[in-house]
């Protein structure tokens, strides 16, 4: 029999729950917000792992902790975390801490519901369609669907489920065994995210075939014309190709007109993974980088990134007004999905997607998207390429620093050349020295807490640098700052 009393537990204490809540909030704030987003406070306090593990004191015991130790652990954890939004995290695509974004995450979480059904999730289920609707009219569609999902892969990888439904509906209930060989193709510049979805919706990695890119990372259209032919030829039936707007590594740009002329000849659909990119639609400056992106079936926009809505904000938007996400993975649950409920099923989104539980994403972009107007994200977007050109600039008038190329977005790819190799280029190892400078300066940047900068080897080029210049808050002042940073830390180089 159940005992009578409640376990022991802060709920049933208003007063300590609040004193508790209270309490980490103000940590919170003092060590994520404030300390966080300062210049002068470290990227990140670098520990080796079996250290970390030790100052962390990760064992979970059998008797709980007093309160002083709970909030001494949530002062540590924040303490030992890599700080994104600092204005010298260069390191990923996704930075920057946006106050009214934050907002929103820390009422969602808050209220805990899941977004499946408008019975439990009202204000999300109608505000999330509201956002859709915008972002599909950034995209130039005056209809549609779409839906949040849990990062950009999966917003792929629904799009590669979805064309391959539409064309062979049967699969939903038949599975690989009603389907011809696939062929679906993607420059070689793509997010991986592409080989993996063709892996894990059984259409193997063998069915993408890679397209050329240009010398700038763009997708050639000629050869994906070409490679269509010979797909054909070998008896494969293509359905898709996935076009990228902004790469992950050159920031590239595919010229989606020309490709959406190819996939209409053949019949296929069009998907654009923008992701990254897809947020320069925002801005009358720049968003010429995607023009064509209204003739796409599908697009995937992650305005956790360029927008720094905080993770994960990623959404699939579909031309599509046939229900088709529905009807491709919707299993129609009796004990969820009920026909015959009080308001308009239609509103019961849940079905659209895979996932059974799903978190609301919608609120922290809107927010935000309420207190910066449409014209206040696009001063951010163009604030991101001023400073990126900047950047490039400022790296023409010093020595030691070589573009990888002019960077057509806020992707700024290049080598730091140091005093010992300045010169030497004709040198028969130059390339093979030159690709080692990078992980030694990134070691000594991590460790000394200064910043964070990618590195990564591209096709037959050694090591670079790239830095995403995407924070909100980033200044002249700090890309001087990294510049002169990693010519201290490369003098002895």
């Amino acid at each position: 029999m159940a005992d009578s009393e409640a376990l022991s537990s802060l709920a049933g204490d208003p007063v300590a729950v609040e004193a508790l809540l209270q309490a980490v909030f103000g940590i919170v704030v003092d060590e994520a917000i404030q300390k966080g987003t300062s210049a002068s406070q470290k990227v990140c306090e670098w520990k080796e792992p079996e250290e970390l593990k030790q100052l962390l004191d990760l064992e979970l015991r059998g008797q709980g902790e007093s309160q002083e130790q709970i909030l001494e652990r949530c002062r540590a954890v924040i303490r030992y975390s890599v700080k994104t939004g600092h204005p010298r995290f260069f390191n990923q695509l996704f930075s920057g801490l946006d106050p009214h974004a934050l907002a929103g995450r820390i009422i969602t979480e808050s209220l805990n519901t899941s977004q499946y059904t408008y019975e439990i999730a009202p204000v999300f289920v109608l505000m999330e369609e509201e956002v859709l609707r915008k972002l599909r009219a950034l995209v130039g569609w005056s209809s549609g669907d779409g839906i949040f999902c849990p990062g950009g892969s999966i917003s792929n990888m629904y799009a590669v489920n979805l064309a391959r439904y539409q064309r062979y509906p049967d699969c939903k209930q038949r599975g690989l065994r009603t389907l011809p060989p696939l062929a679906l193709f993607t420059s070689k510049e793509c997010h991986y995210s592409i080989q993996k979805g063709a892996a894990f919706l059984g259409l193997g990695t063998d069915s993408v075939r890679v397209v050329k890119a240009d010398e700038r990372g763009r997708m050639v259209p000629e050869d994906l014309e070409r490679q269509i032919s010979l797909a054909e030829a070998e008896g494969a039936v293509p359905f898709l190709v996935s076009a990228t707007s902004g790469t992950t590594v050159l920031g590239a740009f595919d010229p989606l007109e020309a490709i959406a002329d190819v996939c209409q000849r053949h019949g296929l659909w069009l998907h654009v993974d923008a992701a990254w990119g897809g947020s320069v639609l925002l801005s009358q400056t720049h968003r010429h980088l995607l023009d064509g992106i209204q003739r796409a079936d599908s697009v995937a926009w992650n305005p956790h990134k360029l927008l720094a809505a905080g993770l994960q904000c990623s959404a699939l938007l579909l031309q599509d007004t046939s229900n088709l996400l529905k009807r491709c993975h919707g299993s129609q649950a009796s004990y969820l999905f009920q026909q015959d409920k009080f308001y308009d099923v239609e509103l019961d989104t849940g079905d659209k997607v895979v996932q059974c539980g799903r978190r609301v994403d919608c609120l922290k972009l809107w927010l935000m998207w309420k207190a910066q107007g449409s014209q206040g994200l696009e001063r951010r977007i163009d604030q991101a390429f001023a400073l990126a050109g900047y950047l490039v600039e400022e790296m023409k008038t010093r020595e030691g620093f070589e573009l990888v190329m002019e960077p057509e977005f806020v992707n700024v790819c290049f080598w730091f050349v140091p005093p010992s190799l300045r010169g030497k280029q004709d040198s028969p190892d130059y390339h093979k020295r030159l690709s080692k400078v990078a992980p030694v300066l990134k070691e000594r940047m991590v460790k000394a807490g200064s910043m964070m900068i990618g590195y990564q080897p591209h096709g037959t080029r050694g090591n670079f640098f790239r830095v995403v210049v995407a924070n909100p808050a980033l200044t002249c002042a700090d890309i001087d700052f990294l510049l002169n940073e990693l010519e201290r830390l490369g003098q002895d180089l």
